[in-house]
This record gives C-alpha cells, structure tokens and sequence, in this order.
C-alpha cells in the first residue's frame, strides 16, 4: 500500500522532477567541470590490482596470504581517509577470515507512508566484491603451495616495502618462474575486482550529498562458497537488510573478451524482472549517457543469448538473458531478494550453454577459453597478451588513451557503479525532490484555492 501512494504522488510531481533536474543533480555530483573526462581516474585501480598480485599471489581463503591482502586493502581503505570496520568470521572447518566495510551516511529519501505524509528514511546501496584467489580443485595439485613458506604477518618483509618499487620485476617472477608459462595470481579474479571497488572508494570523495547511505564491503573467503558475503549478510539485522536497495558486485574484470553487468537469478521470479532488474538498466544508462566508449572504448554490455533452459533450477526452461553463466557473492544478496547488479568480464556471443566461456581469445585456449580460477590467471601470461600500446584516440596527434584493458575496465566500472547511486531510489525521493514536490503541491492548492474565488 505504502509503495502504491508512492507511485502515484511520483507520477503527479514526474514533470517537476524534470524541470528540477539541473538543481538535482548539482546538489549530488561531485565538483569536477563538465569538460573533463569521466572515470579519469588513473592508473590507481590498475596499480593495486597489479601490486595484489605481486605481492599476494597465494590469497587462498583463511591463508595467510589472504590475510596480508586483507590488511594491505585495510591500508588503502585509511589513506584514502576512511576507518574500515573489520569483521572477523570462522569457516566451516575452522579457518578466519576478514570482511572489511567501509559505511558512508547519506542524505536519505523522502519515503510515503500511508496516509500521505512522509518520513526521511535512508535506504542502503552495498558496493562488494570478494578479495581472496583460489585455483579450482582441480587445477590446484598442479601448483606446489608450500605451506612453510606462508606470508607471516610479522615478517619483515611485508613490513618493508622497499622490494616492491615502483619499476622492479614481480616479486614472485624469480630464475625459477622466468620459465614458466603459468605463475598464478588472480589478477582477474579477484585481484582487478579489488582494486575497482577500491578506485570507487576514491573516487566517491568526490560525491556529495548522495542520498544513499552506501557501504563498501570488502568479502574475504569469496572463493568458498562466498563464505564472507554470507557472514555480513547474517550480521545484519532485519532492519538493515529490508534497507538494502541494490548489491553491486565486481568480479574478474581483466580476461573476458567484454564486460557484461547482469542482474541475479531471483530476476526470474514471475511478476519480479522490472523490480529486479531496473537497477541493472540504470547502470547501462550511465554508460550510454556519458562518453565512456568515445574517451576509452568501453562498451557496457548485457548477456542477449535468449537460450531456454533451467537456469534456477526449478523444473521450468527459462529465457537465458541479462542474467550470467557465473555466481559470486551477489547470490547471497540475490537469494534474499534483494536486486544486484553483476559486473564481469566474459564472452556470452553462442549459441548453447555448453559453448560459454569468457573469452575467444585464440591465445587464451590452454584451459577452453576459461581463466578465472585456473593457472592462466596471473599476470605473468595475460599482460603480454592483453596490454596494447597507448594511442591517440582523438587523432590530434598526441597520446591520450592507455592500451591498458585492466585500467579502463577498472576505471569504467567503477564510475558507472558511482553515478548509479544518483538515479535515486524507488522508494523515495530525495531531498531536492521532495522540496520540488512540495514547491509544486503548495502551487497546486493556491491555484485551486484561488478558482474558487
């Protein structure tokens, strides 16, 4: 009922909005000038994401090297000026590991209650991603894990960062390695995810006076079956989770041949896909709307296969489209009912289920077009197949386009997860728009008011 007086008091004060908009969004977007390029963040995220790697090749969960990944994404978290919230939780068969949540208040949303009048309510946006690597089963007997030679917390290389300068070889690129095709890492997964979340946490500085109170959530143990986006989805109380208007989740962003957003499998549900999903057409507008593929040629794209089959698993064929082939740590969200949107790299272009796979890359074929999880993903491999040259995009004879997929992919995700928060809530409305309504109601009584006279 409450949703229903909402809808029809959006429909009478839509026109306001519009003529509103200049006003709306001045008050929400950062500061930047309208010339300057979106998303130019950098080389920041594809830095981190390339240092994960270095420095954390072994982030198995509840290692030790998932560990110091989790303290050095807690560093970063502080030197850009936050006090991340450490959440510790136990595995199924005893190990630790760390969320790390980083909660940012907003402004809230004017929110319609029954009989008309309105209360400020802050509804929530999750940011996540998980940041730990693992090779599957299968794959895992072929790299030799010494268990001796674990990352020790107090090891004072780890304290001394001398040995990772900027320009020196991976640390883990030694005369033993040189040789080898495969050394793995996670730089797709889930290294690049990482350091997007983390590009967003920068660049949402920017930001004020987003009406969304959004949490950064960094999942440890993603790899077992999102064992940290279920500890801080059972953290949470009752309250807090029916708060929740959106997940957004990052996920293996280097490999694939594109980058897909999808929505989650709960999409499915009859009378549910537009409620679902309209949060995953906002993060599509925001592409289009600005000039990612001009500046970068980055294109948003969305799994059109049209396949029909049981995805869900429950005895009915479904049409296979805008939702992925993969799960993350958007399904703990997504099997709450709570609307997620998916970002990943892959190749969705077949024509059957068995034929997915991420990339066609004829260079990336050792494991069937596959990386995530198995040895090809490390940087030692993919960044001499994946890294182009910087070019001149414009033709004005200067270098003003890295070649460097990871870093525009990185830097493109995130600034479209960003500029998502500011479409608002379909619950509410924000500050400026409820002034507008009011402004616009207070005109509608004196101009009926006054036809009476």
């Amino acid at each position: 009922m409450r949703n229903d007086v909402f809808r029809k008091i959006i429909a009478v004060t839509a026109c306001v909005t519009v003529l509103a908009q200049p006003l709306l969004l001045s008050s929400c977007k950062n500061s930047n000038k309208s010339n300057e390029k979106p998303a130019d963040y950098g080389s920041f995220g594809s830095d981190i994401a390339r240092e994960i790697a270095g420095k954390f090749p072994d982030r198995r969960p509840y290692s030790a090297g998932e560990s110091r990944t989790g303290s050095y994404i807690e560093e970063k978290i502080k030197e850009l000026g936050f006090d991340p919230e450490v959440q510790s939780f136990q595995g199924p068969d005893g190990g630790s590991s760390n969320n790390y949540i980083v909660r940012i208040p907003g402004t809230g949303f004017y929110c319609a209650n029954d009989d008309g009048s309105f209360e400020l309510e802050h509804r929530v946006a999750v940011i996540g991603t998980h940041y730990d690597a693992a090779l599957l089963p299968e794959y895992a007997e072929e790299e030799s894990y010494d268990e001796d030679e674990d990352y020790d917390e107090d090891d004072e290389d780890y304290e001394d960062d001398d040995e990772y300068e900027d320009g020196e070889e991976d640390d883990y690129e030694t005369e033993e390695t040189s040789d080898l095709k495969y050394v793995f890492d996670g730089i797709s997964d889930n290294a690049s995810g990482t350091a997007c979340i983390l590009t967003a946490l920068m660049a949402y500085k920017d930001y004020k006076n987003v009406s969304y109170d959004v949490w950064f959530v960094f999942f440890g143990a993603g790899t077992d079956d999102f064992a940290g986006a279920r500890a801080f989805c059972q953290s949470l109380s009752s309250d807090e989770r029916s708060r929740i208007d959106v997940m957004y989740d990052v996920d293996s962003l280097y490999s694939g041949d594109k980058i897909y957003a999808s929505s989650g499998y709960k999409s499915l549900v009859p009378g549910k896909k537009y409620e679902m999903r309209r949060k995953l057409y906002q993060a599509y507008d925001v592409c289009f709307a600005n000039t990612l593929y001009t500046n970068y040629g980055f294109d948003l794209y969305y799994n059109e296969s049209g396949i029909k089959t049981d995805i869900d698993d429950d005895g009915t064929s479904d049409i296979f489209k805008e939702i992925p082939r993969t799960a993350s740590d958007f399904s703990v969200f997504d099997d709450q009912m709570i609307p997620v949107v998916y970002f990943e790299s892959y190749e969705y272009n077949f024509t059957s289920m068995s034929q997915m796979k991420e990339t066609k890359n004829l260079s990336l074929q050792d494991y069937g077009g596959n990386v995530r999880r198995t040895p090809s993903d490390c940087s030692y491999f993919l960044d001499p197949i994946l890294v182009e040259e910087d070019y001149d995009r414009n033709g004005d004879g200067e270098i003003d386009c890295t070649g460097d997929r990871l870093q525009i992919r990185i830097n493109c995700v995130a600034f479209i997860i960003i500029e998502s928060l500011l479409k608002g809530s379909d619950k509410g409305m924000t500050p400026s728009e409820y002034e507008a309504y009011k402004v616009e109601q207070t005109k509608q009584t004196y101009s009926s008011e006054s036809s009476l006279v």
